[in-house]
């Protein structure tokens, strides 16, 4: 009995966990490695699960879009990994919540806080921009193939923020001297 007692207590982070989920309207979520075969799986399961809530084809596709840029980002920048070496399968955090007017998909993952200055540059110049110094800045970044020190990343937030005309939302938050934990935030509107 003391021990069915213990796990009670020990256990009910679980139903917390659950808790916050409902109440933030979060319907997938995941936490660990993010390799290109685990995003293939988590695109096929949101993209059926988005289906089956009778969204509009165009809507599946920008939610499915928005979900991969996302957790390519995960796989490609996290400063976490399993396999050092590897260039990709980073470590984070994804889901997808949906309220009765949009889509919101957020990731969190581990960096190196020497990337933040740099990152931040980034993201405030695509969320300073409008649709057609978007557009030039996209074909700037595949020509240059690089708009941050660390290479990368810009081409990604500026096609999200191209496909759901939404600017990014994001955070750092410290976790010591050299590691940050990076927060993205997309929304997708559900209104017409």
């Amino acid at each position: 009995m003391e021990n069915e007692m213990q796990n009670n207590t020990d256990f009910n982070f679980v139903y917390d966990f659950y808790t916050k989920l409902k109440d933030n309207n979060i319907s997938f979520a995941y936490e660990g490695e993010i390799s290109h075969e685990i995003t293939k799986a988590f695109s096929s399961l949101a993209e059926s699960h988005i289906a089956i809530d009778n969204e509009p084809g165009i809507m599946q596709k920008k939610v499915f879009h928005i979900m991969v840029e996302s957790l390519q980002n995960i796989s490609k920048h996290s400063g976490e990994k399993i396999d050092i070496n590897s260039a990709t399968d980073g470590q984070g955090i994804f889901f997808i919540s949906k309220s009765e007017t949009e889509y919101t998909i957020t990731t969190g993952n581990v960096i190196d806080k020497y990337e933040v200055p740099g990152l931040k540059l980034v993201i405030k110049k695509i969320n300073g921009s409008n649709k057609n110094s978007l557009k030039e800045l996209y074909k700037e970044q595949i020509k240059k193939g690089r708009l941050s020190d660390k290479g990368g990343a810009g081409l990604g937030f500026i096609d999200i923020v191209r496909k759901t005309g939404q600017q990014l939302i994001y955070s750092f938050l410290d976790i010591n001297e050299k590691k940050t934990y990076f927060v993205l935030t997309s929304t997708v509107s559900r209104i017409k």
